[in-house]
């Protein structure tokens, strides 16, 4: 499985953690995910995402003035979209402790067998 594969439902909980806090572009948004060591997304490939996201309300884009060239698209996230951030950080420390657990053969000592919990 490529790393491109294995990004595809991660990069949207990235790209909403990137904006939470301030407005960014979609230049600066791909200039971050590099400095976190994403490589292989360009604005090319943001846009799209951003688009999507921007038809289910998770972020709002307003156009301002450039220091150099044309006017640039900044977007932030809706409360919609900080509500969503919230499950995809629940939904990712939940997946990564649950990899890391058979990566690292540790056991889960409870597991669940229909509505019951057994422990072992």
């Amino acid at each position: 499985m490529s790393t491109t594969q294995m990004l595809k439902g991660i990069i949207d909980g990235c790209l909403l953690a990137i904006i939470k806090d301030k407005e960014v572009y979609g230049y600066e948004m791909a200039e971050k995910l590099e400095s976190y060591g994403f490589h292989s997304f360009s604005e090319g490939t943001i846009y799209p995402l951003l688009l999507r996201m921007q038809k289910e309300e998770l972020v709002k884009s307003t156009l301002k003035k450039s220091t150099a060239g044309p006017r640039r698209k900044y977007y932030s996230l809706t409360p919609k979209g900080e509500l969503e951030l919230n499950k995809f950080i629940e939904r990712w420390n939940n997946l990564q402790s649950n990899v890391n657990k058979v990566l690292c053969f540790e056991p889960d000592t409870k597991y669940t067998k229909g509505d019951d919990i057994i422990e072992e």
